[in-house]
């Protein structure tokens, strides 16, 4: 028992999230540990269909190679050290995202099912399982992407459509509002013609400024001075016509400042959000963290169906600018310790406090 323990503690693996997965079979932590059985000397994936043994007699270990250190041998049943369907499936559907990101044009769903020896009908099941998009959906959000990207350098309207991979202009254009939240030119222009209304409140973190589009919220920013969090907006959108928000308006900002003041529920609220198919994924996931509770990067990464994507959902979660009602604060590290947060790790701490007593 005392080396079971030993081991346990040079692991730092003490989840009891983790021998739930056991008792659950739960092949979404699979790749997240392994566990080794003293009593028969193997270790397996916590899906492993094999009789479940007790608690005091396992031990969790970070990977194949720590268990097979700690004296281990592997589950010939779940074979803990292959790479599980689960992540032969992410490795495939990953080649296949490259491919689409990589593309002059977009293969066709027959091209990116052959090339990962799939089924076209499986391929496409697959892929929106992994992804939570299709792979037509895909590959609209990477065009549109490259299109954000060169109209933000200032590159011509015409060439940055094209030399995305759009077959004609007027494909792009007809999605242009959803990828862009405006026309291709305005956002090319710093937002020009568009109107963006705004308006500044105070609340116990300091200054809060919200600003909205036609299509809903566009920018919750936190900040200690109001007049930086203008500037800020307007660097952002320097030739959009920003308004002073009107009473209507003010009184959204008020259930902004109020909700943060004492965080009950779910702050619903339209938004107006632009990024890539993975961030828009990462950010409804973190839109389903119930107030007062946290999540780790890594239980992201297993909502959205791509385990090994931590790093890159902690980036969309930079990445995010609207704060509050996108909780990205509501994220920490799997230690348990506060990550950065765009807005201070002060506030987000305090945020994370005001919403476990609320």
């Amino acid at each position: 028992m005392t080396m079971m323990m030993d081991d346990q503690n040079r692991s730092g693996l003490e989840n009891p999230d983790f021998w739930n997965a056991i008792e659950q079979r739960d092949a979404t932590f699979d790749g997240r540990f392994v566990y080794g059985v003293r009593t028969t000397g193997i270790y397996c994936r916590p899906s492993c269909p094999s009789k479940a043994a007790k608690r005091i007699n396992v031990s969790f270990h970070q990977t194949p190679v720590s268990a097979e250190a700690a004296g281990f041998r592997p589950c010939k049943r779940c074979k803990p050290h292959e790479q599980s369907q689960a992540e032969r499936r992410l490795s495939l559907i990953a080649k296949a995202c490259q491919m689409i990101e990589e593309a002059e044009e977009t293969p066709s769903l027959d091209q990116l099912a052959s090339a990962i020896g799939m089924s076209r009908f499986h391929f496409h099941r697959i892929f929106k399982q992994v992804t939570g998009v299709t792979p037509k959906a895909y590959a609209a959000a990477c065009r549109a992407g490259r299109v954000r990207g060169a109209l933000a350098r200032g590159e011509a309207v015409t060439g940055a459509i094209y030399e995305a991979g759009y077959n004609a202009s007027s494909r792009f254009y007809e999605e242009s509002m959803d990828r862009l939240g405006m026309k291709p030119s305005q956002f090319r222009d710093g937002g020009r013609d568009v109107e963006i209304r705004f308006a500044v409140g105070e609340c116990s973190l300091g200054s809060i400024l919200v600003a909205a589009t036609d299509k809903g919220v566009c920018a919750i920013d936190l900040g200690d001075d109001p007049r930086v969090l203008v500037r800020a907006l307007e660097d952002r959108f320097p030739k959009a016509a920003l308004v002073g928000g009107d009473g209507e308006f003010e009184q959204l900002v008020a259930t902004v400042v109020g909700y943060v003041q004492t965080p009950k529920g779910k702050l619903e609220l339209p938004l107006d959000v632009q990024g890539t198919a993975f961030q828009q994924r990462v950010w409804e996931a973190l839109r389903q963290i119930p107030a007062g509770t946290t999540a780790s990067y890594a239980d992201i990464a297993n909502v959205i169906g791509q385990p090994k994507a931590v790093r890159a959902v902690a980036r969309a979660c930079a990445s995010n600018k609207i704060a509050i009602a996108i909780p990205c604060h509501r994220v920490i590290r799997s230690d348990g310790n506060l990550s950065g947060y765009r807005w201070g790790v002060e506030r987000k701490q305090a945020l994370i406090d005001r919403e476990v007593t609320a």
